[in-house]
């Protein structure tokens, strides 16, 4: 049965065969004698009698699919791989997805990382809770574009895997927000959440069990989850003072009260995206300015380009600014920039911000100006 699911013709021995000779020849030796095999004393006659360590370093030079075929070749492989292997990626995997996860889970038990991204939904909620069963050290998990999963995945996760440090559910709409406070309640140890347009389960309730119990967060994104609003922001600025990372585009609720908090709790945050919150005025700019200012001042934050503040700012849409306000930040964050190829401050949709330019742009200006005037 997962011969079929993968495809017969691609598991015939002859094929595996000429894939690994061309990669042993390939490889020229060079590093494989670092490792201390000797290709050259006749020790290997076949690709079956390849020790283990080689067989991993060969199997690191090829694609998902191969690791895949590899694995049912004979019990020595299968047991050496499901015991090495510690990342797996199935985006390749077009249909039949889910049933491939079920038949794998439970053989790679050793996964840290296992990306599950779709352009079309195939996991369901079984795959998600073997998962949960069987890979219990996973790390990194990919459940992008996953429509078809319901809370029962998310209840699962909670459950199984809770040394989770990064979690990707974009995309995945039916998930409540109960059942994402659960999971946040068990998997504390998150720093990386990609929440972008999960609409019902990003509510203030969830982003306050998520500032409760995810201390360690860093990076979040609430793009388009258009229910956020003040509350939970400040929820995550007072319970994640390590953030760094915030998405809050589309989140048309939010007000200058969610960006005074990041500013004064935040002293970490160095991307901040307000891509169409139409509230956002000038004291939230003027707050992050004076952020940065204080955190010189008080020395908080030292650390390798850490006195740099923000580094991105997207306040595309955010009509109700006025150039003195992000000037300010632009002035207090020396990496923030608006000159041609290095734009990491985005105005896009605000004609009133023309006259607001980085440092560089500004120091590029006078440069010019001298030399202009001579020429006359």
């Amino acid at each position: 049965m997962e011969m079929e699911m993968i495809g017969k013709e691609s598991l015939k021995t002859e094929v595996l065969n000429l894939s690994f000779e061309k990669l042993m020849m390939a490889s020229d030796g060079g590093d494989i004698r670092a490792k201390g095999v000797n290709l050259e004393a006749g020790v290997i006659t076949e690709w079956k009698d390849i020790p283990v360590e080689l067989l991993m370093q060969i199997l690191s030079l090829v694609d998902d699919p191969t690791v895949i075929m590899a694995s049912e070749v004979c019990r020595g492989w299968r047991e050496a791989i499901c015991f090495a292997l510690t990342r797996l990626s199935l985006s390749w995997c077009s249909k039949n997805m889910n049933n491939l996860v079920l038949s794998l889970a439970p053989k790679f038990t050793k996964l840290q990382t296992l990306i599950l991204r779709q352009d079309k939904p195939q996991l369901e909620d079984n795959a998600v809770e073997t998962i949960a069963n069987f890979c219990r050290d996973l790390q990194i998990l990919d459940l992008s574009k996953s429509f078809k999963l319901t809370d029962r995945s998310l209840y699962a996760i909670a459950l199984g895997c809770r040394n989770l440090t990064k979690l990707n559910i974009s995309g995945c709409s039916a998930f409540s927000d109960n059942a994402l406070a659960y999971l946040a309640s068990f998997c504390r140890k998150l720093k990386v959440l990609n929440l972008c347009g999960c609409v019902k389960a990003a509510s203030d309730t969830a982003l306050q069990a998520i500032g409760h119990y995810c201390n360690q967060l860093q990076f979040l994104n609430l793009g388009w989850c258009e229910n956020v609003s003040d509350v939970g922001v400040m929820s995550l600025a007072y319970g994640c003072p390590d953030l760094r990372t915030l998405d809050l585009c589309g989140c048309v609720l939010i007000t200058d009260d969610s960006v005074v908090a990041l500013a004064n709790r935040c002293p970490h945050l160095r991307s901040l995206g307000l891509y169409y919150c139409q509230n956002i005025t000038d004291r939230a700019m003027y707050s992050l300015a004076q952020s940065k200012v204080k955190n010189r001042m008080w020395g908080s934050g030292k650390g390798e380009n850490d006195e740099d503040g923000l580094r991105n700012l997207n306040i595309s849409q955010c009509t109700a600014l006025t150039p003195s306000a992000v000037q300010a930040v632009c002035d207090s964050s020396p990496a923030l920039h608006t000159c041609s190829g290095r734009h990491s401050l985005i105005m896009s949709g605000c004609l009133n911000l023309t006259s607001v330019h980085c440092a560089c742009a500004v120091q590029a200006h006078r440069a010019i100006g001298p030399l202009s005037n001579t020429a006359h």
